[in-house]
């Protein structure tokens, strides 16, 4: 496969990419200084949570989570202070700005502070590195056709412990691989949205399908697994994904009050993995992992060694571990997820452009676009929109509505067994 072909393939699944996180459903229409009371109300899983019980025990302080997306601006009033310098992995100008909000509202939902108005973040204590990509297919951004392989493997080189990516894609490549590998084998502990097409096609998607990162779906307030957030083997854990507030659009003058997306879940879940490694400072990125899987709720019911291809392994609840001491660490070098020793695993000589593609690399990511704006080439968000009559409809599919306490709040969801 010639250069020239690489790229062009690259450029049309590029623009193919699924920001996992659904956009503008209800717009507040107010400058963010005006709405303080409007985000944290609409934020329902903290209190599900009961953070400000966490919160007097760690707040992520300590950890940075690397945030491969859109770029992040770091002067909302809510991240002022929040970001650290990244990377222009698009090679287009060295800015980690953003050009969507995508990026930022990530950022914001794992740590923000919540000031002047702004969403508030899982883990406030936390630093953002933001590495912007082009997963949202603006040709402004499209110069480096490598740009998210490159982008994961300069965030395992940097002083991330967790990686955040809020994106899915149809294939892989083998540069793509080697970077994950690489990621691991530096300690980094590595979170990716499943993909918002489980009503339609529900394909297997990367990099969550890639055994080395955990595959995050999710959840609305009444605990049902959304009917968007796509569902298999890959799923890992789930995290609350629907009725979440972010930024409208790269104007920065208001929220949306009523997203959705595994995007949204995969930074709570990421959120919730830096509040557990600042506890555990001293813990490998395996052992907050296990925490995470003992410590997610399973409900009644759930019977030993078995995996939700809904939920994975459960809903995060990270006040189940820091607030009651739920789940223990294990061994360090022994993923939770693969039962694999990582201790020797090697990240590989970086590769070469010409990485090849899966043979489904040509076929297009389903999804919509924002409501009220069009993304030329985009696939924004892989998600469906909330249906009409906002009814939370769960995935009872293969298997019999199973509860879940969520530190102190009752989540439902859908449970269907697979092999471990």
């Amino acid at each position: 496969m010639t250069a020239g072909t690489t790229r062009r393939l690259r450029r049309r699944v590029t623009c193919a990419v699924a920001l996992v996180g659904a956009w503008a459903i209800g717009f507040v229409g107010l400058a963010p200084s005006a709405v303080a009371e409007d985000m944290r109300a609409q934020q329902w899983y903290l209190d599900a949570m009961h953070v400000d019980k966490i919160w007097k025990k760690t707040t992520g302080q300590g950890i940075k989570v690397a945030v491969i997306d859109t770029g992040v601006n770091a002067s909302t009033p809510t991240l002022r202070g929040q970001v650290l310098k990244g990377l222009d992995a698009t090679k287009v100008n060295g800015k980690t700005d953003d050009n969507s909000g995508h990026g930022t509202t990530m950022a914001e939902l794992i740590a923000g502070t919540g000031r002047a108005g702004g969403i508030q973040g899982l883990a406030p204590g936390a630093k953002i590195i933001p590495f912007r990509t082009n997963v949202s297919g603006s040709d402004e951004l499209d110069k480096n056709p490598w740009a998210l392989e490159d982008a994961v493997r300069a965030a395992a080189d940097s002083e991330a412990q967790i990686i955040n990516m809020s994106f899915a894609y149809r294939y892989k490549t083998d540069r793509m691989v080697e970077a994950v590998k690489y990621a691991q084998s530096k300690g980094k502990l590595m979170f990716a949205g499943v993909g918002n097409d489980g009503d339609g096609e529900n394909k297997r998607l990367y990099p969550a399908a890639f055994p080395e990162v955990v595959g995050v779906a999710a959840t609305d307030r009444e605990g049902m697994v959304g009917e968007f957030s796509q569902h298999g083997s890959f799923v890992d854990i789930a995290a609350p994904g629907k009725g979440i507030p972010g930024w409208c659009d790269a104007k920065f003058d208001g929220y949306c009050i009523n997203q959705q997306g595994t995007s949204h879940a995969t930074a709570i879940a990421s959120a919730t993995a830096a509040l557990i490694w600042s506890l555990h400072p001293d813990w490998t990125a395996n052992q907050v992992l296990r925490v995470m899987i003992e410590s997610a709720g399973k409900g009644e019911g759930w019977k030993p060694g078995t995996v939700s291809n809904y939920v994975g392994h459960g809903v995060v609840r990270p006040g189940a571990h820091i607030n009651r001491g739920l789940g223990k660490p294990g061994d360090p070098d022994i993923n939770p997820l693969t039962n694999e020793d990582t201790s020797g695993a090697g990240g590989g000589s970086s590769a070469s452009p010409a990485s090849s593609a899966s043979p489904a690399a040509s076929a297009p990511a389903s999804s919509q676009a924002p409501q009220g704006q069009a993304t030329p080439g985009a696939t924004v968000a892989g998600s469906s929109e909330e249906a009409g009559d906002g009814s939370s409809l769960g995935l009872i599919l293969g298997g019999a509505a199973a509860v879940v306490v969520v530190a102190g709040g009752v989540f439902l969801f859908a449970r269907k067994r697979r092999t471990p």
